[in-house]
């Protein structure tokens, strides 16, 4: 949306007004482009995730599908994942089984198993039945891609 500018007062407005709000002259539209300006981090991707949830605690994060960029913190013992409404990880789709599968958190270690889904669970592109989940790690439940971060992980 471009800016318009009073040619009164100079004030800038992104309402499109005619007139200007603070002195009620005409106003001018500007040709200037706006854009947005956002700060680089020098995180690498995912480390501002890794700081929001506890230390030991696993994460995952959707990077594709209906749900992208949402973060699940794996705090429980059990986290289901399906399209179940009870579900820990609710991933409402019809490639998603109501109960495709699970994770179980023992000590620091994660361990996904399939729930006897339709489509099967993947880790890192390979069909599993159960696997242990490694820092980076890549989890497909239906059209849902979710990467395994731990916590304690560097």
């Amino acid at each position: 949306m471009a800016t318009v500018v009073c040619s009164g007062c100079g004030n800038q407005d992104d309402r499109s007004a005619r007139f200007c709000p603070s002195c009620g002259q005409p106003m001018a539209e500007s040709r200037e482009e706006k854009t947005d300006v956002f700060e680089l981090s020098e995180m690498l991707p995912h480390e501002q995730d890794r700081a929001r949830f506890p230390l030991n605690c696993g994460l995952f994060v959707i990077e594709s599908g209906p749900k992208a960029g949402a973060r699940y913190g794996l705090e429980a013992e059990v986290t289901t994942l399906g399209r179940h409404g009870d579900a820990g990880i609710f991933l409402d789709d019809v490639s998603v089984s109501r109960q495709h599968a699970e994770v179980k958190r023992t000590g620091d270690h994660y361990v996904v198993a399939d729930a006897g889904s339709l489509n099967g669970t993947y880790v890192n592109r390979v069909r599993i039945e159960s696997a242990e989940l490694h820092d980076g790690d890549e989890l497909q439940v239906g059209r849902f891609r979710l990467v395994f971060f731990h916590g304690t992980a560097n």
